[in-house]
């Protein structure tokens, strides 16, 4: 049975080793790291998955800002990285915490979630989609499709994703 607790009560070098099994060592380099770059994880939207005692599953939620073009920025919450041991991939571990983080986040009155991810996949479970981030940019290289959000306070419009300087999650 898999069990879910606030990540805080994880080692973090545990969740880093987990981490580097799911994505590899190189992951820091990527775009959804340079987004939130420098924040710390919000404690009340990350979690950890444990069976029987060991560490099988992370996901952790992240402060950061649509800065708009034209002035009017907007607090976001960044969902991910959702890490799965390699030995317990594909038997729902995953979608659970997203459930959990998704519920936490609902519960706190977060209403502006966005992810980099699959389509498909973070549509049809999660009710993610990309209808208003085609005019978002990032620190990076990312495939438009798959910068997806989910909330009513979502932003449209132009402008750039970047770490939250101010934070009230």
């Amino acid at each position: 049975m898999v069990q879910i607790v606030p990540i805080a009560e994880i080692p973090a070098a545990a969740v880093e080793r987990l981490l580097d099994a799911a994505f590899g060592a190189d992951r820091h380099g990527r775009t959804a790291y340079r987004i939130r770059e420098g924040m710390a994880a919000l404690p009340a939207l990350s979690f950890a998955a444990l069976e029987d005692g060991t560490l099988v599953g992370t996901i952790q939620c992240w402060p950061i800002a649509f800065d708009a073009d034209d002035g009017h920025d907007s607090p976001l919450v960044m969902v991910g990285p959702v890490a799965v041991s390699p030995e317990r991939q594909d038997i729902g571990i995953g979608r659970l915490l997203i459930h959990h983080a998704l519920d936490a986040a609902d519960s706190s009155g977060q209403d502006a979630l966005m992810l980099i991810g699959d389509p498909d996949y973070y549509g049809r479970f999660f009710g993610f989609t990309a209808d208003r981030t085609a005019g978002w940019r990032v620190p990076g290289p990312v495939e438009r499709h798959r910068l997806l959000a989910r909330g009513a306070a979502v932003p449209t419009g132009s402008g750039l994703l970047a770490p939250r300087t101010t934070i009230d999650a």
